[in-house]
């Protein structure tokens, strides 16, 4: 599941991601990064940047899970989004755990 938000969305007083990353933790999923993009836009077309005085840059917030704690999360992350998109993927995971490789499915 990949979430694509802005810097400014907000849940609860702090930032979106913060709170999905609380949240994904709270449910015990496998696993979550955010990352903060140089710039970007969606579908209002407005270009997001960091700038000098101002901050509103793209943020991703990747999560990775079994299908069924994908599907359970869901929900829960729609009721949390104001506006943003949420893009979800099936995705072969290969575990590397020192000198073994372990395959997964998702």
């Amino acid at each position: 599941m990949r979430l694509h938000l802005s810097e400014h969305d907000r849940y609860d007083g702090m930032p979106l991601y913060k709170a999905v990353a609380n949240l994904c933790q709270a449910l015990g999923i496998a696993g979550i990064t955010v990352f903060r993009g140089a710039e970007g836009y969606g579908e209002s077309a407005e270009l997001r940047q960091r700038r000098i005085l101002t901050h509103d840059q793209p943020i991703v917030v990747t999560i990775v899970d079994r299908a069924e704690n994908i599907k359970r999360l869901m929900p829960e992350v729609e009721k949390m989004i104001d506006t943003g998109m949420i893009a979800i993927s099936d995705v072969e995971i290969i575990r590397i755990e020192g000198s073994k490789v372990a395959e997964l499915e998702a």
